[in-house]
């Protein structure tokens, strides 16, 4: 997303510079400053077309400029034309990735149903493997965990119970889902977390088989408070 709005600010630069010179100046290339304004126009467009944006309102566009740069009505401060830049690219990735929504959200429901599985407020859904009788960690606290981790077809992304050995990290320092469960685990305590992902990732992905919008399946057990 900020590699996105850095090549808009690229644009408004790029805009400066065209505006320096004629329509006719452009079509002939007289000079260098013609040749270098166009072909940094041209790779901003097609660096545009590679990161997702395939349509633009050239009008639209250029109408946005006038305005800007000959004292024109502004529809939007800039701060409301980022947040329009955003919310477009976001429906984009998630159009792009909806096969992870809707494959999520079939599982969650589905899931939803099993024996023993409780759902919370927040869309977290868990089911309690081994029961603790240790104390539960706070936000602060840091905890020694044993986890594995599977996509919802099964596919494992991470595990330190493959690794053999267990990792410790501070509980406000995990995905959201994974907070929420470890400060409702007493030690002792091994749970299957199914996490919904704007619980997870959401529209990022950490890399390797986790793509967008994926809901993640951990098998956590909680075996101490650092």
């Amino acid at each position: 997303m900020q590699k996105k709005l850095n090549t808009m600010k690229k644009i408004l630069a790029f805009i400066l510079i065209i505006n320096s010179f004629s329509v006719k100046s452009q079509e002939n290339m007289n000079n260098q400053l013609d040749t270098v304004s166009y072909s940094l126009g041209l790779d901003i467009a097609l660096n545009m077309h590679k990161q997702g944006f395939k349509e633009l309102n050239v009008e639209a566009f250029a109408q946005a400029m006038k305005d800007v740069y000959q004292n024109g009505s502004q529809k939007f401060t800039q701060q409301e034309a980022q947040k329009n830049i955003q919310t477009y690219f976001e429906a984009l990735k998630r159009k792009q990735f909806q096969k992870n929504v809707e494959a999520g959200d079939a599982f969650l429901a589905k899931n939803k149903k099993k024996k023993g599985v409780i759902s919370l407020p927040s869309g977290l859904q868990y089911e309690i493997l081994k029961t603790g009788t240790g104390a539960k960690p706070k936000l602060t606290d840091k905890v020694k965990t044993h986890y594995h981790g599977t996509l919802i077809d099964g596919r494992v992304f991470d595990s330190s119970v493959e690794r053999g050995e267990p990792i410790s990290f501070p509980v406000n320092g995990v995905i959201k889902g994974w907070t929420e469960a470890l400060m409702l685990m007493p030690v002792g305590s091994k749970w299957r977390l199914v996490v919904p992902s704007n619980l997870a990732y959401g529209e990022n992905a950490p890399g390797g088989i986790i793509e967008p919008y994926s809901v993640l399946v951990f098998e956590v057990e909680l075996l101490g408070i650092e």
